[in-house]
């Protein structure tokens, strides 16, 4: 009798895991920073496509590995995990959560 496979996280439970990847310069997770653009769920892989708040970011590599570490934490052990860094649309403070731009200040005026 072959083993079920173990099932893949929901897409809520991947972005409640990327609420702990912390973007240090800003002090803010990356959802509440409006980074994640998407979340796909497919046989084997799950996919992130997030971006940063500005394409120098000297912090994207460590935040990507970040992201890509925890969720593979969630997953099954032979499942493929993609982060995938994506400038369009380009971030803007208006893409932060409600939460977020409170704790900075921002009114969007």
């Amino acid at each position: 009798m072959t083993e079920a496979a173990a099932p893949l996280p929901a897409v809520e439970a991947i972005r409640e895991t990327l609420k702990r990847v912390i973007d240090p310069e800003a002090g803010m997770n990356v959802v509440d920073l409006g980074l994640v653009y998407g979340i796909e769920i497919a046989a084997g892989c799950i996919r992130v496509r997030m971006t940063m708040t500005t394409p120098s970011c000297p912090m994207g590599a460590y935040i990507v590995d970040q992201a890509r570490e925890l969720i593979g934490t969630l997953a099954p052990e032979d499942t493929e995990v993609e982060v995938e860094l994506v400038w369009d649309p380009p971030w803007t403070p208006a893409m932060m959560s409600e939460h977020a731009k409170r704790h900075f200040g921002w009114t969007g005026e």
